[in-house]
C-alpha cells in the first residue's frame, strides 16, 4: 500500500515524500478508521483527503465552510486532470444539480 501512495503523491502531485503525519492520517482513512488531522496552515493537509480519495474507487466528498479554500483546491485538481467540483452558496440550483448528477454517474 505504501509504494501505491508514494506513486500517487509523486505522479499527481510531484511530491518525493509525505511530510510528517501525512501518510499516518491516509493510512488510519483508508482502513476506515476515524481522523481528526490538526495540522498548521500549509501543513500538507489537503493531501490527507486528496491521496486517498485517488486511492480507491468511489466519490471523494469534503466539506469546508471556506469557498475561496474550495474553488481553489478544485482548480489545482483540476489543473492535474484530477476531477472536482466545489458546491457552495453562490451556486444557482440548477449548478448544483448538475454537479451532482455528474458527480454521481
Amino acid at each position: 500500500m505504501d509504494q501505491t501512495l508514494h506513486q500517487i503523491l509523486k505522479n499527481h502531485f510531484g511530491f518525493d515524500s509525505f511530510r510528517p503525519l501525512q501518510l499516518d492520517i491516509i493510512k488510519a482513512a483508508l482502513v476506515g478508521e476515524d481522523v481528526l488531522a490538526l495540522m498548521p496552515t500549509g501543513g500538507g493537509k489537503s493531501l490527507c483527503y486528496q491521496v486517498p480519495a485517488l486511492a480507491k474507487e468511489g466519490l471523494c466528498l469534503v466539506i469546508s465552510p471556506l469557498i475561496a479554500l474550495m474553488n481553489d483546491q478544485v482548480q489545482n485538481l483540476r489543473k492535474k486532470n484530477i476531477t472536482a467540483f466545489a458546491i457552495h452558496s453562490g451556486l444557482s440550483r440548477k449548478e448544483v444539480i448538475n454537479i451532482l448528477k455528474t458527480a454521481t454517474q
